[in-house]
């Protein structure tokens, strides 16, 4: 792994945010799942975090900005970050828990290390497939409820895979952001390189939220919850916690910005507590430490290219 910079007290603060705001998605999306569909919910979200943007980043869409010179490389981001990720992640939540959907995020790393390997130049470790096999290991203690001969009976809450599948997608999308692709101009701009991915990634979420109305009976329950959810989603975990994620992961790399991503299952749990009354359970506790060991493991071999 490339040499990341040092982790500064301003560095932390930004990494903290974004796991205490995607946890807060996670229970809200829940508390909301029978009033919008997951996939609409997906697009009312995106849209609303556009609508905030623009102001600030209006001018990269015009025809002479930077945009429409690398727009494939934005088209793909905006598919992995916004039109699919969370689209995932809300129909996760029609089955499954906050708490199992945010343990099972956290292999997070352990996807980043591998694709890092297959694609990005990554030179991994012993040790690495040791924390990576870990980590694995925690996630099947989700998946398993405890239980290892569910396993074998392959008897999986549909939820678990599609978070499984927003996992995979969150490491490339996060590995994608480290590539220096984009006009220097663009890169200091946050705001403008976010309105990049969510100009395209607002036509993936749209695109998909159509099929679902097409597909299945969609039917959405406005009110006020339904408005103030949207509103809270756009602001904390769409634009703050992507603000914060991508200035964290361009200053200490995905491998260290993965060590704050695991701190979403505690707020989660937290959340948890005190929103839904849900309280976890042993095996989610053990899922937890066999994730969070992985990911020490894993780091172990890489301090002497970073000062943690």
């Amino acid at each position: 792994m490339s040499a990341v910079a040092h982790l500064t007290p301003k560095t932390i603060g930004m990494l903290l945010i974004p796991p205490f705001f995607w946890a807060g998605n996670v229970v809200l999306g829940r508390l909301i799942q029978d009033l919008c569909p997951p996939v609409t919910l997906n697009f009312l979200r995106w849209l609303a975090a556009f609508l905030l943007v623009l102001p600030l980043a209006w001018r990269v869409l015009l025809p002479s900005g930077p945009v429409w010179r690398s727009w494939r490389r934005y088209a793909l981001i905006g598919f992995l970050g916004v039109g699919t990720y969370n689209s995932f992640q809300y129909l996760a939540l029609q089955t499954s828990s906050p708490l199992n959907i945010t343990l099972v995020a956290s292999s997070t790393p352990v996807f980043m290390l591998g694709l890092g390997a297959m694609f990005f130049g990554l030179k991994v470790r012993k040790r690495q497939w040791l924390g990576a096999a870990l980590s694995i290991t925690g996630v099947l203690a989700v998946l398993s409820r405890g239980d290892w001969h569910n396993l074998m009976q392959v008897h999986w809450v549909m939820g678990d895979l599609y978070i499984l599948l927003a996992t995979v997608e969150w490491a490339w999308y996060s590995w994608l952001l480290t590539q220096p692709k984009d006009p220097p101009a663009l890169r200091a701009d946050w705001a403008g390189f976010l309105m990049a991915q969510l100009a395209f990634g607002l036509i993936w979420s749209g695109l998909f939220a159509g099929i679902e109305w097409s597909s299945t009976q969609a039917e959405i329950v406005w009110g006020w919850s339904l408005m103030g959810a949207i509103v809270a989603i756009a602001i904390g975990p769409a634009v703050l916690a992507y603000r914060f994620w991508s200035l964290g992961v361009q200053r200490v790399g995905p491998g260290v910005a993965g060590f704050f991503a695991n701190l979403t299952p505690v707020f989660a749990a937290t959340l948890s507590v005190l929103a839904l009354g849900e309280l976890p359970q042993l095996y989610h506790v053990a899922a937890f430490v066999l994730i969070v060991g992985g990911i020490v493991v894993s780091s172990l071999c890489t301090r002497g290219d970073a000062r943690i």
